[in-house]
């Protein structure tokens, strides 16, 4: 008998725990490849009273259990060393779409979720970049979009959710009903309940778009005509990248228009006041643009890349000191390497639209996401996450804060200070909802007992 088959032993209601060497490695790893901590064992539960049944008795046991869908966390956040993986992929179902709004399970991936509710020529108002993720998981963190400067997060088109608490109570909740546990788990890193279900909110979505690039040599021109069009709207979806250039750095802004044919959208109103120094655009299926990470997933699978450890940083910048910012972590040595393997992306959000309460951004109007995504090749990421540190640190000192899905290490203390008056919400429904803190061990938020 294994020592996890002990601890379980007189939960007769307990789904078998799967110990099996391979299945421990895979769990053990995540889309990060930097943090490997062995669980146990895996529990696949196939219902809600199976999650019930595992978090009641890991709480006696103070056993840790993390929820695990796409697996796509960098840092160990949905990993339980020494205790126990819930893997969601057994609670996948979407649907049904009915008016308005889907039913979802958070082991579902949001492709399945696209694939859902395309044929009723509905969508989510916002969508992350990469639709392999799991829905449990980018509600937990919030989820940002090319779309967030007009809707939000992912989870503020949040409607109802279905969870099972660290303390084992099986709930619905919405914001009229178990208020404070939906406004916890929504944007709350898992810290409080496991996501079992959720009902989303769904917006018209256009049969095609026309995507735009719009090329600028100088960051304070693309920053201004990024403000602009976040303010304006006039774009469904507004991105941007950093790109290297001979003599630095350049930038393009991708913004994207919906339409529904056969007339494509008038470019004249569309690019009116810009500062752009050249411009392309092409016309796609709004179903090939929304998944269009999956060609260079397919491609990285292809070379192994997909298995290099990702030492990401994402960073929710001021206004007032973006360009600062963002001149002198592109500047530092130590992100050299995103000049050759790497993506920096840099587009603003509304301050106004981001209404999950947990969810942390700077003061003012508009902020921007400053996202550095690297690849590096087997054994050479540790001075890769100390620079994301060093940058973290340099950035927090002007305002910015973290977006939490880092290959970034942080203390109790960066957690008290990252929540700031929001601390006491989180850490009162923490006691409240899982007493014995099993839950979201892999985030670092808590002194250990």
């Amino acid at each position: 008998m294994t020592s996890s088959d002990r601890v379980f032993a007189a939960a007769g209601s307990m789904e078998p725990l799967d110990t099996r060497p391979a299945t421990l490695r895979a769990a053990a790893d995540d889309f990060g490849h930097l943090v490997h901590g062995p669980p146990l064992g895996v529990l696949r539960p196939g219902s809600a009273a199976g999650i019930r049944d595992a978090l009641v008795h890991a709480g006696r046991h103070g056993i840790p259990v993390a929820a695990r869908a796409g697996g796509h966390s960098l840092y160990g956040q949905g990993q339980a060393p020494g205790g126990i993986v819930l893997d969601l992929a057994g609670l996948a179902a979407v649907g049904p779409v009915t008016g308005d709004r889907v039913e979802v399970q958070a082991g579902a991936l949001w492709r399945d979720v696209l694939a859902a509710t395309l044929p009723h020529g509905l969508a989510p108002p916002v969508l992350t970049d990469y639709l392999g993720a799991g829905v449990g998981g980018v509600l937990s963190a919030g989820g940002l979009g090319g779309a967030s400067h007009r809707h939000g997060l992912v989870a503020d088109s949040v409607l109802e959710l279905e969870v099972v608490t660290g303390a084992g109570e099986h709930l619905v909740c919405a914001p009229d009903r178990h208020g404070s546990l939906f406004h916890a788990v929504l944007a709350g890193l898992g810290q409080v309940a496991v996501v079992v279900r959720a009902t989303l909110r769904l917006s018209p979505a256009p049969a095609l778009v026309r995507r735009y690039c719009l090329y600028y040599p100088d960051l304070e021109g693309y920053l201004a005509d990024q403000r602009l069009l976040a303010a304006d709207r006039r774009f469904d979806h507004l991105e941007g990248q950093v790109r290297p250039a001979p003599d630095g750095w350049a930038y393009m802004v991708e913004a994207v228009a919906g339409h529904r044919g056969p007339t494509p959208p008038d470019d004249g109103p569309l690019l009116d006041g810009l500062a752009f120094g050249s411009a392309e655009s092409e016309d796609l299926g709004y179903a090939e643009f929304a998944d269009r990470v999956a060609t260079d997933e397919e491609l990285l699978r292809s070379t192994g890349e997909w298995l290099h450890p990702h030492p990401w940083l994402n960073l929710l910048l001021p206004d007032d000191t973006a360009a600062s910012v963002v001149t002198a972590v592109l500047g530092d040595p130590g992100f050299r390497d995103l000049r050759e393997n790497g993506l920096v992306l840099l587009y603003p959000l509304l301050g106004r639209t981001l209404r999950a309460p947990l969810f942390r951004r700077p003061p003012g109007e508009v902020v921007h996401l400053l996202a550095l995504l690297r690849t590096a090749a087997p054994g050479t990421a540790g001075p890769m996450v100390a620079a994301n540190r060093r940058a973290y640190e340099f950035a927090r000192a002007r305002g910015a804060v973290a977006y939490p899905v880092n290959a970034l290490p942080m203390s109790p203390a960066d957690w008290r200070a990252h929540y700031g008056s929001r601390w006491k919400t989180l850490a009162g429904a923490k006691a409240v909802h899982d007493p014995h803190g099993v839950l979201g061990r892999g985030h670092g938020m808590w002194a250990p007992a």
